[in-house]
C-alpha cells in the first residue's frame, strides 16, 4: 500500500517512539480526540502521545488508507502493552496542506 509522505512519516515516528517529530506532523492549533479526551495544539498533542507511548509502547501497522480532499481515514493495527492488544483502530484525519489539523481515533 502506498501512503502519502505525511502519513508514512506519522507512522514511522510513532513506531520509533519519536514524540517530538510525531507532533510536528500537526498544525500549530490541531486537535486530537482519543479515549474521550481532547488535546489542542502541538504541545498538548506531544504530551498526549508521549504519555500514551510510555504507558503502552504502541506500534502501528497500517491496514488501509483513503483520502478524499482534505479528509482521510487511516486504519491501523495498534499493538502494545494494553489489554486487548493488538487492536484495529481508525484514525479520522483532516488535513491543512501536508499537516494534520484534526485527528479523531475510534475503535
Amino acid at each position: 500500500m502506498k501512503l502519502p509522505n505525511n502519513i508514512e512519516g506519522l507512522i514511522k515516528t510513532q513506531n520509533d517512539l519519536d514524540t517530538t517529530t510525531f507532533a510536528a506532523y500537526f498544525t500549530e492549533h490541531a486537535t486530537v480526540s482519543d479515549e474521550g479526551s481532547s488535546y489542542s495544539g502541538r504541545e498538548e498533542i506531544k504530551g498526549w502521545i508521549q504519555e500514551a507511548t510510555e504507558k503502552y509502547n504502541m506500534q502501528l501497522t497500517p491496514i488501509d488508507f483513503h483520502q478524499n480532499g482534505t479528509k482521510g481515514k487511516l486504519t491501523v493495527e495498534v499493538s502494545g502493552t494494553f489489554p486487548g492488544s493488538p487492536a484495529v483502530m481508525n484514525y479520522h484525519l483532516e488535513f491543512n496542506n501536508a499537516f494534520i489539523s484534526s485527528l479523531k481515533i475510534t475503535g
